[in-house]
């Protein structure tokens, strides 16, 4: 199991897609998708605040309207947040209209220039449109914190194997994960300190 895309994939997504922060300094640009929802995102945000990290959220709209004064915990606490449509939309599956619309409307509550498209689902003429008001943020490392096959140490593998400076690492602050991200997560940031990395905001 890979957890980069494919560099031969990339080009056929479109242009001007953030897969991976350009530095050679140690900095990690943590990134969680999905929330926020109260059973996972306020226990997350305990683990990063225990470790004085910083984090980018990308949220889904439907969530942050049912649980506002979580998404303002988020800004509160420090963190950026980004937009992640808002019903978690796949592209493949819906038409370019109402995916735009679906983004924009995300957009009324979502106060940010991010966007990350649910399951990395992208295409050219969507890209085109949104790159006028977005900065579309891939990834260099997933973790599958979202796959229950996953072990603890299959996701540390992954990103002890995969990792390297200006990666745009992804957990997931959502149900399906909440059992491996609670479990993986304290002892990402504890290896990652171990090593001299820091964050990085996106």
């Amino acid at each position: 199991m890979k957890a980069q895309v494919p560099s031969w994939l990339r080009p056929l997504l479109g242009k001007g897609l953030l897969w991976r922060v350009d530095t050679s300094s140690k900095v990690i640009y943590l990134t969680f998708d999905d929330g926020p929802v109260p059973e996972v995102t306020p226990e997350v945000l305990a683990i990063l605040d225990e470790y004085g990290w910083k984090a980018t959220f990308f949220c889904v709209g439907e969530n942050v309207m049912r649980y506002p004064e979580l998404y303002r915990r988020l800004i509160d606490s420090g963190h950026r947040t980004g937009n992640h449509t808002y019903n978690h939309l796949q592209r493949f599956k819906t038409a370019p209209a109402a995916y735009l619309s679906n983004v924009y409307k995300a957009r009324e509550r979502i106060d940010s220039n991010l966007f990350r498209p649910p399951h990395g689902q992208i295409t050219r003429n969507v890209s085109r449109v949104l790159r006028r008001d977005f900065t579309i943020v891939m990834w260099d490392v997933l973790t599958y914190d979202y796959d229950a096959s996953m072990r603890e140490e299959d996701i540390m593998n992954l990103l002890g194997k995969e990792l390297r400076p200006g990666s745009i690492v992804v957990f997931h602050d959502s149900l399906k994960a909440r059992d491996r991200v609670l479990k993986v997560l304290p002892k990402a940031l504890e290896y990652w300190k171990l090593n001299g990395y820091s964050y990085g905001l996106l």
